[in-house]
């Protein structure tokens, strides 16, 4: 998967906008965990091809077979994907993706329920998708009639997220699509990585197009995040009014503590992305790993256990990104209806208990000097002003060790139990995991600083 903070261009010289100096805000990096949602069109096939277990990124060549569901315009229109044959025959000949748009109804969600779940397992922020690749917008928008109050579930999707997150007091962001809108261009389907950066408009229309759409955001929502997808038209990265220099410059003057990621294909950026990659070190820099509960982001109804983290996954993933000094922005895709996936709300349960039991050791911290260890069992450390928490991300082997220079401090576990040694050598000590965490996910011993 490429990295978006290496992606900038083109190269105007002397005549280089001015770029914002906002950095990171603390609050975004004592969040620690995001819940994405993407949710649009795509929810209503709900389908995309199996690749078996794990998560393969479509290769220079492998679009017709992509295995995120969210990307269904665009492999629906490849003759003869999967996705196509599927589409002719469940469909009909004749019907367009943009058709499914009469077949959405969003009839069981509820918002403040939806939030709920989501805050209950652990999420500090939430951001909803609010335009995808697609260009279906799930907003009142003035720009165009292909949104969500106009056809399909006839509600202002968006509002009812951020007024139910509001109310549950956590950060709000948005998630928008800017440099691909397959219904205002008529391009090929794309089928390569190349074709990804060739097909998509870069003029001053849709420039000006989509900073209208994002600004329409920003002055009803205030988003605390700007998260930007697959870049931004080329045609709006001068100094223009309604480029994204002055476009980010208005939002920060807006919203002072906001933050944006690197998806803008410009010079300045917030935090980095890495999407269903993993990270074996700490980046110095803030970063967010991001991925979905599945194999996909929108909600792909041919997975099952399989293809679904399980709680436990998902603890030592959150863990293992904190350690390295980043956010998780893990996603949950609903179905049509609104309603989270049972596996999803599994998943996610299990996670927010855990988190209820040792969130202390998770949020508000930053890396220590290592993110673990190379040798032993696994582990993870992070550092509050509590001490330096050590995750054993395997507690069932019944021992943690921990380095010398954690040693002869008065150190505890989670369950407020004080650490018992069984031995030492070399300056590192053996530490007993009690009998009681042994069958967690994760046990957390925090040593005193």
């Amino acid at each position: 998967m490429m990295n978006f903070e290496k992606r900038t261009g083109p190269d105007f010289g002397s005549a280089a906008p001015t770029y914002p100096v906002n950095g990171v805000p603390e609050w975004y990096r004592d969040a620690k965990l995001g819940f994405f949602v993407h949710w649009g069109l795509y929810s209503v096939p709900a389908w995309a091809v199996q690749h078996g277990e794990g998560v393969d990124i479509p290769t220079e060549d492998a679009y017709a077979w992509h295995q995120y569901a969210e990307w269904y315009g665009n492999t629906v229109r490849i003759a003869g994907s999967p996705t196509w044959e599927r589409h002719q025959s469940l469909y009909g000949p004749g019907t367009s993706y943009e058709d499914l748009a009469d077949l959405w109804d969003a009839s069981a969600f509820d918002a403040d329920a939806f939030v709920g779940e989501l805050v209950g397992a652990g999420a500090k922020y939430v951001v909803p998708t609010t335009k995808h690749h697609e260009g279906f917008c799930l907003w009142d928008t003035g720009t165009t009639g292909f949104n969500s109050v106009a056809r399909g579930p006839r509600r202002d999707l968006i509002s009812e997220f951020h007024d139910a997150t509001r109310r549950a007091g956590a950060r709000f962001g948005v998630y928008y699509s800017g440099a691909l809108d397959w219904h205002v261009s008529d391009f090929p389907a794309i089928e390569s990585d190349t074709d990804l950066f060739r097909f998509r408009r870069n003029d001053e229309h849709y420039s000006r197009y989509a900073t209208a759409q994002l600004e329409e955001l920003v002055e009803r929502f205030a988003p605390d995040l700007l998260w930007n997808d697959i870049d931004w038209p080329d045609g709006g990265k001068g100094a223009e009014e309604f480029g994204v220099a002055a476009t980010l410059a208005r939002y920060f003057s807006a919203v002072p503590h906001g933050v944006v990621n690197d998806r803008w294909g410009v010079p300045y950026h917030g935090f980095l992305t890495r999407e269903y990659t993993h990270v074996d070190e700490i980046i110095p820099q803030p970063w967010e790993s991001t991925r979905g509960l599945g194999y996909s982001f929108g909600y792909n109804s041919a997975e099952d256990e399989r293809q679904t983290l399980s709680g436990p996954a998902l603890i030592r993933m959150l863990v293992d990104v904190v350690s390295k000094n980043g956010n998780l922005l893990i996603n949950v895709g609903p179905d049509a209806a609104g309603r989270i996936p049972e596996l999803q709300r599994q998943t996610m349960r299990e996670l927010g208990s855990w988190l209820r039991e040792n969130g202390d050791a998770v949020y508000g911290t930053r890396p220590w000097v290592r993110f673990g260890e190379s040798t032993g069992e696994p582990r993870r450390y992070t550092r509050s002003n509590g001490g330096v928490h050590v995750h054993a991300l395997d507690p069932a082997v019944g021992s943690l060790l921990l380095p010398g220079e954690l040693a002869g401090a008065e150190a505890r576990w989670a369950d407020g139990s004080a650490a018992e040694t069984l031995a030492a050598s070399d300056g590192a000590v053996v530490a007993r995991i009690p009998d009681g965490l042994r069958a967690a996910p994760v046990a957390t011993l925090t040593v005193a600083s």
